[in-house]
């Protein structure tokens, strides 16, 4: 952590190695709040958490700075909590072990944190500072982003007097961004019977590993393994003559991951091992030459286990293995209006098994609503045929791009000045919160940016220090430019 206080900019880094220190996944900030909240009022600012737990910390403007528009900069406190499956690690109680990798710094074998714990510290170190200058400022912190947007749904008019706010959950330095898509769990129910295995079978666990993962946003058009697609498949191909029983299909933690590790616990029977392990080795070829380029670290292991007390009965697992199957995943659509965008997607997040079902969690992007509402009727339809049930839930909007924004242009500007290039204005496949707090504060205008972050949702994130340090120039150019207030 020492290493990561030496950077530039040090007041960033310095509070991010703080936010790596104390544990704070989804569900579990409050003890990043409580040290925050106990931080900015010992520097004598106004800190109140609403009744969801977001955080609202505002500073006065330095002097000369009075009647600038006020600025919201927003960040969430939540972090995704991934690992390796040989990492011993509790993200509720251990902190983040960063190091630094050239240009980079990484996390030992779990997510960074980078995402947003970067934009947290960015305006944390805004708060602490006395030589920046500024409006008045207002720094919106909230809780739940990445398991559900709690906290922005929690936002409520006249908590924020801000006419701007800066995001800073954006993930690639010289990109601006003026627009989001919105989402939807989908989360299928597949009912599950139950009978004793057969004799003289033997058991195994079918394990999918080494595959990269990543936000499934972000990184859904990139074309790589969905692990539990492909275990999926695999039993789509050979559980009729191989005589396969399956036990448990477990695989991915989070919705919005794609699933990097999945396993199947099965049994064969003893006559048909020879050819259950031929199938697999040559499964595992087949994927390494499909996905070769974006998935060099596939793993397929079997192990045998002790027999399960339990299988599933043919006509369940048939259900379960075709549905799996037959479910959409990845890019739907690509947009018309914005060119390399993904406007319409789907992530088979996580599959649990459970004593009377199996249980399948996944996330639907669109740019645009009827894109969305497409996918949940192929869902509804696809569950009506499997005589599963599907269930919609934490429906959130897109942030509807605005050409016109002010604030964008100001960025847009500040940029051009500063490294005299254009920055790309995008648009991005994931879910910002911005459209969310358009519902209270319709009239705010806002943008989003950010440095250069890798791999996010997954243990391979990373950030990139020098984007780091341009992102800070950015945004105190940015707040040194806000206007008066008409």
């Amino acid at each position: 952590m020492s290493a990561l206080s030496n950077l530039y900019p040090q007041p960033l880094w310095q509070w991010f190695a703080q936010i790596c220190a104390i544990p704070h996944p989804s569900k579990h900030e409050q003890a990043l709040s409580q040290h925050i909240q106990a931080w900015a009022r010992d520097k004598g600012l106004s800190v109140l958490e609403d009744k969801v737990g977001n955080l609202i910390i505002k500073k006065p403007a330095t002097a000369g700075f009075e009647n600038r528009k006020t600025v919201v900069i927003q960040a969430h406190l939540d972090m995704v909590p991934q690992k390796n499956a040989d990492k011993v690690h509790d993200f509720t109680k251990d902190p983040i072990e960063a190091y630094l990798d050239g240009d980079w710094v990484k996390a030992n074998g779990t997510t960074l944190g980078a995402d947003n714990g970067i934009g947290m510290a960015s305006a944390l170190a805004i708060l602490g500072s006395s030589d920046i200058k500024h409006g008045p400022l207002e720094v919106l912190l909230t809780i739940d982003e990445e398991a559900g947007m709690t906290g922005a749904f929690g936002v409520e008019p006249g908590m924020l007097q801000a006419e701007i706010l800066i995001n800073t959950d954006s993930e690639q330095e010289g990109e601006i961004y003026m627009g989001c898509a919105g989402g939807v769990d989908a989360e299928f129910t597949v009912p599950a019977q139950w009978q004793t295995p057969a004799n003289d079978v033997t058991a195994f666990t079918l394990s999918l590993t080494g595959l990269k993962g990543g936000h499934s946003g972000v990184n859904i058009h990139l074309g790589r393994g969905n692990a539990n697609k492909l275990l999926a498949r695999f039993l789509a191909d050979h559980t009729a003559a191989l005589q396969l029983a399956v036990a448990a299909f477990n695989g991915g933690s989070l919705r919005n991951a794609i699933p990097r590790e999945a396993s199947v616990t099965l049994t064969v029977p003893a006559a048909k091992l020879a050819q259950l392990q031929q199938a697999v080795a040559e499964f595992e070829a087949l994927l390494q030459f499909e996905l070769a380029a974006v998935e060099p670290a596939l793993k397929l292991s079997l192990v045998e286990v002790t027999t399960p007390a339990q299988v599933l009965t043919p006509a369940a697992q048939s259900t379960l293995i075709n549905l799996l199957n037959v479910c959409p995943n990845g890019v739907m659509r690509m947009s018309d209006e914005v060119a390399g965008v993904t406007e319409t997607s789907l992530n088979m997040g996580v599959i649990t098994t459970k004593d009377n079902s199996v249980q399948v969690l996944c996330l639907i992007r669109s740019l645009i609503d009827s894109g969305r509402e497409q996918v949940q009727s192929m869902l509804g339809s696809l569950a009506q045929l499997a005589g599963a049930e599907v269930k919609f839930s934490g429906a959130y909007p897109g942030w509807k791009p605005n050409p016109d924004s002010p604030v964008m242009a100001i960025v847009n500007q500040t940029y051009k000045d500063i490294y005299h290039k254009d920055p790309v204005i995008m648009v991005i496949h994931a879910g910002l919160e911005c459209g969310l707090f358009k519902k209270p504060y319709p009239d705010m205008d806002m943008v989003s940016i950010g440095p250069t972050i890798r791999f996010p949702h997954g243990p391979d994130e990373m950030v990139n220090i020098t984007t780091v340090g341009q992102y800070w120039e950015l945004l105190l150019a940015v707040l040194e430019r806000i206007p008066e207030r008409s």
